[in-house]
């Protein structure tokens, strides 16, 4: 049984935005569980209060906090959903708004409230540094620079609006999160072809995945929260062990005693997709050099055991 996830001293009031998701909803079970008071900031309320429970407090502007309630950490999670429905002009400001609109109400709010946050740890991608061509072997570290294209603009402008809150003296993370390996969110479906036996590389399959494992995501949040030091700035959200596509494919299929050889053409991918297909078809190869740095140990470090704990 994995020891419970500790976010520091316990009875701290925790704002999750972001909550009902796939994440967020294990997230908020972490810390009810550490004995931390969670409030959640929600477009529905009751449908949040039916998921989440009744020991967390709902809530769907930040306007309804007063600015005499004291909130000692913030983690900023919400954000409407990437890959699906084309990047129109109109899904890139539904994009935005969910993320940098969002996270720039919360930022005043905190420039208004009497009591600051001592911590404000804020989801962002490893989009951020853009589309990474498969001959380039160079990992990708926090300092990497961005690129501009659409995922890359939207993760800076995500990221400058949580460093919003540094003016105000809290410290601000934006943690970086590759592809989440869990019961629920991108890998279900990325596994049904496999399921089904036709599963097999996308495009040329050398395209490198970025993954980290739930539990693996959730420890790294507890361990930020609990570090005296300072923690401001990018952090990434990946194992070190950076796989191909075609790689991550057979290993689920050798998992599910499944064969993986009906390719996807990349054309057919660009041609429903558009700029998003890049995710799926170019990749990237994200290290997480400041979580190795500082001391962080991965629980799934490798890919096979990660999956086998999923399967």
């Amino acid at each position: 049984m994995a020891d419970p996830l500790r976010f520091g001293a316990p009875g701290q009031t925790v704002l999750v935005t972001g909550a009902t998701g796939f994440v967020g909803q294990h997230l908020v079970a972490a810390l009810l569980a550490d004995g931390q008071h969670v409030i959640a900031l929600t477009r529905d309320t009751a449908a949040a209060q039916r998921t989440l429970g009744a020991r967390v407090r709902c809530v769907m502007t930040v306007d309804e906090l007063p600015v005499t309630e004291k909130i000692d950490l913030v983690i900023n999670l919400a954000g409407a959903r990437i890959l699906g429905q084309r990047w129109t002009k109109k899904r890139q400001a539904a994009l935005r708004a969910s993320r940098v609109g969002l996270t720039k109400r919360l930022v005043a709010w905190i420039g208004k409230a009497q009591h600051k946050p001592r911590l404000m740890l804020s989801a962002s991608a490893i989009g951020y540094y853009g589309v990474q061509p498969q001959a380039q072997l160079q990992p990708l570290t926090e300092d990497s620079p961005p690129q501009p294209v659409f995922m890359s603009q939207l993760c800076q402008e995500w990221e400058a609006a949580a460093q919003g809150a540094a003016q105000y003296g809290v410290a601000v993370a934006t943690t970086r999160f590759g592809l989440v390996l869990g019961h629920g969110g991108a890998l279900p479906p990325m596994l049904m072809p496999v399921r089904f036996g036709v599963g097999g590389p996308m495009g040329t399959g050398r395209q490198r995945l970025s993954w980290i494992h739930l539990d693996d995501l959730l420890r790294g949040l507890a361990w930020l929260a609990r570090q005296d030091g300072n923690v401001a700035g990018a952090w990434n959200f990946t194992t070190p062990d950076c796989v191909a596509q075609r790689d991550f494919v057979a290993t689920a299929a050798r998992l599910l005693h499944r064969l993986a050889w009906l390719p996807t053409p990349a054309w057919p991918v660009r041609l429903l997709l558009g700029e998003q297909a890049d995710l799926l078809l170019e990749g990237q190869c994200v290290m997480p050099r400041r979580l190795l740095s500082a001391g962080f140990e991965f629980r799934y470090p490798a890919l096979e055991p990660a999956l086998r704990s999923l399967l």
